[in-house]
């Protein structure tokens, strides 16, 4: 008896241009991902065996998923949205309303992870560590007194470190406000300003309901050239990483270990609050939590990746999911494949219960 295929709507968003750190309107589009990346994706899902019906996530999403729906089994959203500060709960949205079953977290989870401020509201609602904080609205409130320089200023609704740059880490409340108002300026959203930590900093992968915790990823920022503060600042992500590991840059070293050397005490910690994130946010299938230590190595969670990046090895070995992935022996396709099986198993767990 053949077995039926599973038929998989692809969600994505188009990147029109390559990020630039010269070109602040490239930074608009950086959570999306270039057309090659995409086609890459699909046809890795393909080759595994699915049906696949590609669908980009914009104005006409609706539409197609409407036409579609009693042809899909489950859509792989990886999909941002496309514009305000919920955007990434709008496919998630579309997909409940139309009772097709998809990958990653609900409309609520991905609104509250998209938000960091919000995210670290529930963190720390519920005793998990995060820098101490304070949102800028519009860039004439005053300093919390117990938030002690250095700083830290980003977007509160961005990623791929959007809005990051050398200027970010802030020592002074000329700096500060400088950096609030380039922030609200051009993003057109708050500025989120925390407590700047300087100790080591780890992305840790998680996959599958419950999550099984891939191997840590630790930038070693001691690596990086003179030019480049130690954060993952968005010349960092998108013109250093790319131009050592896909360009072949062997003037430099590259910076990224997986896994992290890290003792098991350590380990256990930053594992430890991962798990209770994933809890309190509601995550579900897949996600990228990025953890901040400070000088006696206690970790705090920076923010929460949903969707994390997933870009094909043959695009870029730098993203940093896959990497994981493979440092357990699971290629590329199997890396899809699980994330597809388990929102499939908690879909139908969930259907008999």
């Amino acid at each position: 008896m053949e077995v039926k295929k599973i038929t998989v709507a692809f969600l994505y968003n188009v990147r029109r241009k390559y990020p630039d750190p010269n070109d602040i309107r490239t930074q608009m589009e950086v959570d999306f991902d270039d057309p090659p990346t995409s086609k890459a994706m699909i046809r890795h899902l393909k080759t595994h065996g699915f049906n696949v019906i590609p669908i980009e996530a914009n104005k006409k999403a609706y539409i197609k998923l409407h036409q579609n729906q009693k042809k899909i089994d489950i859509a792989f959203n990886y999909s941002e949205g496309l514009y305000g500060e919920d955007r990434e709960s709008h496919l998630p949205a579309m997909l409940e309303m139309l009772k097709i079953p998809y990958t990653g977290s609900s409309p609520l989870t991905q609104c509250l992870v998209f938000n960091k401020a919000k995210a670290k509201q529930i963190l720390t609602a519920n005793g998990i560590p995060t820098p101490p904080f304070q949102v800028f609205q519009t860039g004439k409130e005053s300093l919390d007194p117990s938030l002690l320089f250095p700083l830290f200023v980003k977007p509160t609704c961005h990623g791929s470190s959007a809005g990051i740059d050398n200027n970010s880490i802030v020592y002074d409340e000329k700096s500060l406000y400088r950096q609030v108002k380039y922030i609200i300026d051009n993003f057109n959203q708050p500025a989120l300003v925390e407590l700047y930590l300087d100790g080591r900093e780890f992305s840790v992968p998680m996959l599958g309901n419950p999550p099984r915790i891939l191997p840590i990823i630790e930038p070693d920022f001691s690596l990086l050239p003179p030019q480049y503060q130690p954060i993952d600042s968005f010349e960092v992500k998108w013109i250093h990483e790319v131009a050592i590991v896909d360009k072949g840059d062997s003037e430099n070293e590259f910076h990224l270990k997986c896994p992290a050397d890290i003792d098991i005490k350590l380990k256990k910690k930053i594992e430890d609050i991962c798990l209770q994130a994933w809890n309190a946010l509601g995550i579900k299938d897949f996600c990228r939590i990025d953890i901040r230590c400070d000088r006696e190595n206690n970790p705090y969670i920076l923010e929460v990746n949903s969707p994390a990046g997933l870009i094909p090895p043959e695009i870029s070995k730098a993203s940093y999911f896959p990497m994981a992935a493979r440092m357990i022996g699971m290629d590329y396709q199997n890396l899809l494949k699980t994330i597809i099986s388990s929102a499939l198993k908690r879909y139908e767990k969930n259907h008999l219960q």
